[in-house]
């Protein structure tokens, strides 16, 4: 292979495009400004939910008890009257990575109605983390919490 001043110029400026590009790539800054969180006697701090630009959105905590055998309309009245509610799916993905051994082994709602079907809603295993959407009238398990943003 021979090497020419103009393979040398053209391999010079692929590499110039990729510094520039590089260069471009904005970088991400997380301020999170310091905070005490009280938690209540038996709450359990989850974790930091971050909103959808990537910022951080607000603190989730866990609250005590636990409904068995509810179905999805008593289980929010439960979790409502405990002063919390029923974590979203995102949130039960959370509280799976971070909490899992607070929970049984079991199925347990979420705060959202399936998107087509205004019959179901969602709900998580405890086991494995699988998330499905199930009967609002059947009766599976509860677990409520509260969202604080610090701002």
């Amino acid at each position: 292979m021979t090497i020419t001043l103009e393979a040398i110029k053209a391999e010079h400026t692929k590499v110039a495009e990729m510094i520039a590009a590089f260069e471009k790539q904005a970088a991400i800054e997380y301020h999170i400004k310091a905070a005490t969180i009280t938690l209540a006697a038996g709450e359990r701090y989850a974790g930091l939910v971050l909103g959808e630009n990537g910022e951080a959105d607000y603190h989730l905590v866990l609250l005590p008890g636990e409904a068995e055998d509810v179905t999805w309309e008593a289980a929010g009245k439960w979790a409502a009257d405990l002063g919390g509610v029923l974590p979203t799916r995102r949130e039960q993905s959370l509280l799976f990575a971070n909490l899992k051994g607070e929970f049984q082994s079991a199925w347990y709602w979420s705060g959202q109605q399936h998107e087509k079907e205004s019959g179901w809603a969602w709900s998580q295993h405890f086991n494995c983390g699988t998330q499905t959407s199930d009967r609002k009238t059947n009766e599976l398990r509860a677990r409520a919490v509260r969202r604080l943003v610090i701002l």
